[in-house]
């Protein structure tokens, strides 16, 4: 499977992460039914600790000083430091995993995946999107050169399911108008938002493309926005409670 390098800096461009990547009630509503029978939960990748349940035992492993340090703000435990390709508990040491939007920026995903499997009992969670279904969003249109560094970063459902072995659930995940975590797809009714610097600076993707070519991107939806062209092809949008496109949730069990 070939990738572009995924290493995101948030440690330079992630200090304000937190503010545009919020948990979101209705995706967390899947989140906690697909932790269902959990009282132990590890969180790779956790960040500021978006998803974490209250009602439950959490682990968070984090690398980044940036993200660990937005998680007091967020009322969540301090985090391990480490990576998921190295996890520093013993076989089983958790009833349930999980690893939300992260797994693209893990340098070997196999190794990462596995570990995640060999350190958890029961259910492994992965969020993520399917780079199979990114065109299937009217941002493929305005912004294809995003939308190709997303497709060589997110790893296919199948490379996941593989990865993971066992039985494996695969959930097509409805984001609702006012999503308050702020991904692409979030924004499907309010393209508005894409004219912020700082919402694109919470969408690592933006990262891997340049300033002169992010005023490029952004003038096509601007101007369209201006002469009313967005409006006319996407405007239903503004109005649709609900947008399914690439974001999946993964369980897996052993």
């Amino acid at each position: 499977m070939e990738i572009i390098d995924p290493a995101f800096n948030y440690d330079k461009y992630g200090k304000q992460y937190s503010g545009q990547r919020q948990t979101e009630p209705c995706i967390a509503a899947f989140i906690n039914e697909a932790l269902s029978g959990a009282k132990t939960v590890l969180n790779v990748g956790a960040g500021a600790g978006s998803y974490e349940p209250d009602d439950r035992y959490v682990v968070a492993v984090e690398p980044s000083v940036a993200m660990r340090s937005q998680r007091a703000g967020n009322n969540k435990a301090p985090a391990v430091i480490g990576t998921a390709g190295d996890l520093p508990f013993d076989d089983n040491s958790f009833d349930a995993a999980m690893a939300l939007v992260t797994v693209h920026h893990w340098p070997d995903m196999i190794k990462g995946l596995q570990e995640l499997r060999r350190v958890t009992r029961q259910q492994v969670l992965i969020m993520t999107f399917d780079p199979d279904a990114l065109d299937n969003f009217w941002n493929a249109e305005y912004f294809p050169e995003v939308i190709d560094v997303e497709r060589q970063r997110y790893p296919t459902i199948g490379f996941i399911v593989n990865a993971l072995g066992g039985h494996c659930d695969v959930q097509h995940i409805p984001v609702p108008l006012d999503c308050v975590d702020g991904f692409q797809e979030a924004f499907y009714g309010r393209p508005e938002a894409f004219l912020s610097k700082e919402v694109r600076k919470a969408q690592s993707a933006w990262g891997f493309v340049s300033e002169d070519e992010q005023e490029t991107i952004i003038k096509r939806l601007a101007d369209d926005l201006q002469s009313g062209a967005w409006d006319e092809k996407y405007g239903h949008f503004r109005t649709q409670p609900y947008f399914t496109c690439a974001l999946r949730l993964i369980i897996a069990y052993p």
